[in-house]
């Protein structure tokens, strides 16, 4: 079963979302996700700088059984990618909370998290 941190919030397409104490917020995919996926290996990011609209596709990540897209939960600027993903894109599965995270964005609305999922909610909206 998957493990699902409480402090984070969540959104259906298996992303999950850290507001930072800077104010960003630091966005990447939910264990529950990269079990689905399999062995990941290949990511691809947005660029620093890009500017998203919540639910747009912000990335791809690819496995070897599936690729799937990595969607922004909310919209904001993009601040900085896991370059470290790069290289290693095993991190998505081994380390999908910590050293495993897509990038970190400057939210549009802060606000806007608090429409989102929290752990409990997404426990249920998986089966967990």
């Amino acid at each position: 079963m998957s493990h699902i941190p409480t402090e984070l919030k969540y959104v259906s397409s298996h992303e999950w979302l850290r507001l930072e104490a800077d104010g960003s917020v630091t966005v990447g995919i939910t264990e529950h996700a990269q079990e689905l996926l399999g062995d990941v290996v290949f990511v691809e990011l947005p660029k620093a700088g890009a500017v998203l609209a919540a639910d747009e596709q912000a990335g791809v990540v690819e496995s070897v059984k599936a690729a799937s897209d990595v969607y922004s939960p909310i919209a904001g600027e993009v601040l900085e990618v896991n370059a470290e993903l790069e290289g290693t894109p095993e991190l998505a599965n081994s380390a999908p909370y910590a050293e495993g995270w897509f990038f970190r964005i400057r939210p549009a609305n802060v606000a806007d998290l608090d429409a989102l999922m929290s752990a409990d909610a997404y426990a249920a909206e998986i089966g967990a």
